[in-house]
Formats: C-alpha cells, sequence, structure tokens
C-alpha cells in the first residue's frame, strides 16, 4: 500500500470547505458527535471502528455519555491526508444514519 501524502494548506483548506462540521484544531481534523444518548453514541462508534478498521485507519476519540469527540491525522505522513478526509465523511455518514434511525 502506498503511503498517504501530506496535504499543502490549500489542499486541507479546499477539503474543509465540502466537510460540515469538521474543524482543523492543532493539525487535527475535529468534529464532536452529539447522539440521544450513550446508546445511539457507542453504537455510532461501533459502525465507525468497523469503517476505520476496514480503511487501516483509526481515530483518537473520546466518548462521555452521548458526546463522541474525533480527531483525525495521518501520523505516518506528519499531518492530514486524504485518508483523513476519506474516514471523515465516512463518519459524517454514519452519524447521519444514526440520528436518523
Amino acid at each position: 500500500m502506498t503511503r498517504p501524502r501530506k496535504l499543502t494548506d490549500a489542499e486541507v483548506a479546499a477539503a474543509l470547505r465540502g466537510l460540515a462540521g469538521w474543524s482543523v484544531e492543532g493539525g487535527k481534523l475535529h468534529r464532536e458527535f452529539r447522539f440521544r444518548d450513550f446508546s445511539e453514541a457507542f453504537g455510532f462508534m461501533t459502525r465507525a471502528a468497523l469503517a476505520a478498521e476496514s480503511m487501516n485507519h483509526h481515530p483518537e476519540w473520546f466518548n462521555v455519555w452521548s458526546r463522541v469527540v474525533v480527531d483525525l491525522q495521518t501520523h505516518d505522513a506528519g499531518g492530514l491526508t486524504e485518508l483523513d478526509f476519506e474516514l471523515a465523511r465516512r463518519l459524517s455518514a454514519i452519524a447521519g444514519a444514526a440520528s436518523a434511525s
């Protein structure tokens, strides 16, 4: 597998424009997800873990009750890559499906 390439600041800014709810904090893609309760948050984390594992790209995250905070960065590349943005899109889609149920 080819190592992902670190994106330039301009590429990060352009990719971020198409990613609602996400920001860059401390050099990482960052988002806080809120759910109705712990069960819904944990269900999101379970589905997110399966997606992340399929990509071999794993988030830094923190969970308390109905809140899940996610930070993404490709450590091998030393910054943000397309892999981070792809996982962010998948997580947003999973969260949308969770809150639609």
